[in-house]
């Protein structure tokens, strides 16, 4: 038996609709207590209702019922961690192409995919499309996943005075997808071999690309603003963030934010000595651990949605998550 003081992980996770009509993200995360492996798997949907949103559940589904089927082997085989990754989200490749195979109406749906693994406070993923991946740490926020769109290549030629700050800005191709889970060949994916070392204090933000509707430096300045709070409660500010734009054309937004509390081992709990019946009131002062303040200390999920306005989907080239 295992146990430590406090959870390792601090977890929440977020979900809105913004000014849409249908919800086309979907996001699971798995921290269970007493543990030190965890992970996150967030799709954002494209192609519309029933459709996109079919779409980011078949990916998230697939994604996380693999790595869940070998997330007891996570510390024992961590060096394997990327390759069972790449595996899930073939298999989820795999799942689209059957369904469009058997329901050739919703040809061309499709959905990002971010899927995060932590083992003690080592961070894989595995990344296709641009649903971003931000890590906060000493007041600085830097995105840590490839973006797999247009936006990379129009902000360059905006660097090179090719194109008007603005005029980027508002691009109508920023959106385009340049890789994307279709049921088909997988143009790029991001998935590094080693993984990046989290700090206690440092805050990661895995979210669909919706939260982008906010500046990133509004972001870095609300987990700056927000540091030492809960998980729970960071989530909350940058959904309230989000709602106070009040922009008709919202996307969805799905988030999940990750604090790392302690970089302690798991000590092992040592059984207490037999004691005589006149040392006995003195063993049953001993503290254990009360459920409901490890109940109060976690929260898992924070649910928000802002009032629904008119909003449609942009249409890109290859396909785009807005």
């Amino acid at each position: 038996m295992w146990r430590s003081p406090e959870p390792r992980f601090d977890v929440a996770s977020a979900i809105c609709q913004g000014g849409r009509d249908y919800q086309e993200d979907a996001i699971i995360t798995d921290f269970p207590f007493g543990t030190d492996t965890g992970m996150v798997v967030l799709a954002d949907g494209m192609g519309g209702h029933a459709a996109g949103d079919v779409a980011s559940k078949i990916v998230v589904t697939e994604v996380f019922s693999e790595l869940k089927f070998q997330s007891a082997n996570f510390v024992q085989q961590e060096k394997k961690i990327p390759s069972l990754m790449a595996n899930a989200a073939s298999q989820a490749n795999l799942a689209v192409s059957e369904h469009v195979s058997h329901n050739p109406a919703v040809r061309g749906m499709g959905a990002t995919l971010v899927s995060l693994v932590l083992v003690e406070n080592r961070m894989f993923w595995m990344s296709i499309g641009d649903s971003p991946l931000y890590h906060f740490r000493s007041g600085k926020m830097k995105q840590l996943n490839e973006d797999h769109s247009m936006a990379p290549q129009i902000d360059f030629m905006a660097k090179q005075g090719l194109l008007d700050a603005e005029a980027a800005k508002n691009h109508p191709d920023r959106n385009a997808l340049t890789s994307v889970i279709l049921g088909g060949r997988v143009a790029k994916s991001d998935c590094p071999g080693t993984p990046f070392e989290v700090q206690v204090g440092d805050i990661i933000v895995v979210s669909s690309d919706g939260l982008q509707y906010l500046e990133e430096a509004k972001i870095q300045q609300i987990l700056h603003r927000y540091r030492r709070r809960k998980s729970a409660e960071i989530a909350g500010h940058l959904l309230a963030a989000i709602e106070t734009l009040a922009d008709p054309d919202q996307d969805n937004v799905s988030l999940a934010v990750i604090k790392l509390n302690h970089n302690k081992p798991m000590e092992r709990a040592i059984a207490p000595k037999p004691v005589d019946a006149a040392d006995h009131s003195a063993a049953n002062s001993t503290r254990v651990v009360n459920l409901d303040e490890v109940k109060k200390d976690q929260t898992d999920r924070v649910s928000a949605e802002t009032s629904q306005a008119d909003g449609s989907p942009s249409k890109v080239a290859a396909g785009s998550s807005r």
